[in-house]
């Protein structure tokens, strides 16, 4: 049975740990006291991966079987997540394995009019490479040749079809409902998800406002994604974005519930406490330290990019959205969540080498503050375990190193608009519209691997309800001028990153660390 999640009290008996660093494997020694909340072990896998989802087709949530909605004449669309759903998964990726199930099924029904689309919303197009290890070789070569295997396209107009026009928007004015056309005019749409978290990047599909969020025009996504959708709460846009996929398509959703392995093989102890690591891990640690240390950023992104994780699955879910959503947080909450008791005064967090929007690529100062405050602050299952008004201590090295190919909207917004101002209000009204509808980045999304001019004034609203919630954050071991343009502070230590908040949070603080990854989901009791 997998030993459950737990905090730790540091105390004079505590080895140094690992925090993640960036590109940088890091050992901290923490202060006397210190919280330490350590994720659980990974669920068990399952045995029989095929045959999982073969049951799960035929024993759905909520609907009748996936063989028996399928029939002759009939037009079906598989929509899958893209590479930013998780690190690359070992050959062959499960996805693949679901929708070569999928397929077969559909070819013992006569089905003949077959098409597969990337639900990548605005995040950048997947490449041919991607597309052949996500789907396997069989799967890939049966359809990408014909045009049959796209990527989704949120400004090509031509293929898009409006559920619900931006007139009949009513207190949602202005934000249409409008996804993939090929969709809209499917029989069936079978969607494929992967589930590793509760948070960005690793939600379970919400539902039918998933296809909204990954098969939606930007007019959708953006209206999903806007400021005052995320500092609000409100859900008024996903209901209702929900409600006109539902009158329009027909949604089989199939997910896959991925377990804690994050790490690969190679270098699982990463992922297992410090005072269980081998006198070879250790070693291994000691080497790994010194190369990321004196190697160029260059060749530590490529090491990391080589890493495929050690993920497997643990459950397989398919039926009615609504129902295998709930089925897979379930899930995902027994072996993730981590009772602890009350606030802290200061958070520590971890930033890791690649994150949901730098796999193949950079994480760029903009993805570093979104993954620790748009991402890891948001890990808890009620209220964060940090009280308003404390501080967040965040490693990352904010290294000025952006990615022309995936990121050119987050470089000029790095550059341009955060020198001017960093509050999320005055970006939105003053910014937003400008990268939205600038030609170059519409271009270079539509044609190229960028992400849509969009993507970083929606990771910037998604960190900003941590800021408004906190006093202070400090990046340890980061540049300053980089922590500066962000709107928070550097220092050299987690010493001097104490001194610094002691203004905020006092000389005694509580202080608490999400070891992670893996992830963690803390229940403030």
């Amino acid at each position: 049975m997998a030993r459950p999640g737990f905090v730790l009290e540091v105390d004079d008996r505590t080895p140094p740990l690992l925090v993640a660093d960036g590109p940088r494997a890091r050992l901290e020694r923490f202060p006397l006291g210190t919280e330490v909340v350590y994720p659980a072990e990974s669920l068990a896998r399952l045995d029989d991966l095929v045959g999982a989802i073969d049951l799960a087709l035929a024993d759905p949530e909520g609907t009748e079987p996936l063989a028996a909605r399928l029939r002759p004449g009939m037009k079906l669309t598989i929509a899958f997540d893209d590479v930013a759903a998780t690190p690359p998964l070992r050959t062959p990726d499960v996805r693949g394995r679901i929708i070569e199930r999928v397929l077969i099924q559909a070819a013992a029904a006569g089905v003949d009019d077959v098409e597969l689309i990337c639900a990548n919303g605005l995040n950048r197009r997947n490449t041919e490479a991607e597309l052949r290890q996500l789907l396997g070789e069989r799967v890939f070569r049966s359809l990408y040749a014909d045009g049959k295997l796209t990527n989704h396209d949120a400004e090509n107009r031509g293929r898009l079809t409006v559920l619900t026009p931006a007139s009949e928007a009513g207190s949602d004015a202005g934000a249409e409902v409008a996804i993939n056309s090929r969709v809209a005019e499917s029989d069936l749409l079978v969607m494929v998800h992967l589930v590793h978290g509760i948070g960005q990047g690793g939600l379970p599909g919400d539902g039918l406002a998933a296809v909204t969020a990954g098969l939606g025009s930007v007019g959708s996504i953006r209206a999903e994604r806007g400021l005052d959708a995320v500092l609000s709460g409100s859900a008024e846009h996903r209901r209702r974005a929900g409600e006109a996929v539902a009158a329009a398509v027909d949604v089989f959703a199939v997910e896959a519930v991925l377990d804690n392995d994050n790490y690969p093989s190679s270098v699982d102890f990463l992922g297992k406490r410090e005072w269980e690591w081998s006198w070879s891990a250790q070693a291994k640690l000691l080497g790994l330290s010194r190369i990321t240390a004196l190697a160029p950023a260059r060749y530590t992104r490529l090491l990391n990019a080589r890493l495929e994780s050690g993920y497997g699955v643990t459950q397989v879910t398919a039926g009615a959205p609504e129902a295998v959503a709930a089925a897979s947080r379930s899930r995902v909450l027994e072996q993730q969540q981590v009772e602890v008791t009350g606030q802290a005064d200061v958070l520590v967090l971890g930033v890791p080498a690649a994150t949901p929007y730098s796999v193949q690529s950079v994480t760029d100062p903009v993805l570093a503050a979104w993954h620790a405050l748009g991402f890891s602050y948001q890990s808890a299952t009620d209220q964060p375990l940090v009280r308003d008004g404390g501080a967040v201590i965040v490693y990352h090295p904010l290294a000025q190193d952006f990615s022309s190919l995936h990121h050119p909207a987050t470089i000029d917004f790095f550059a341009d608009v955060l020198p001017t101002t960093t509050d999320a209000a005055e970006l939105a009204e003053r910014f937003e519209d400008k990268f939205a509808d600038d030609p170059w980045y519409v271009q270079l999304y539509r044609t190229s691997q960028a992400f849509h001019g969009l993507h970083p004034f929606h990771l910037w609203y998604q960190l900003a309800a941590a800021v408004q919630r906190l006093g202070d954050v400090v990046f340890v071991g980061a540049d300053r001028g980089s922590a500066e343009r962000l709107g928070f502070r550097a220092a050299s230590t987690l010493a001097d990153a104490l001194e610094i908040t002691s203004a905020t949070v006092g000389r005694t603080p509580r202080i608490r660390y999400l070891h992670t990854p893996p992830n963690a989901l803390g229940a403030v009791t």
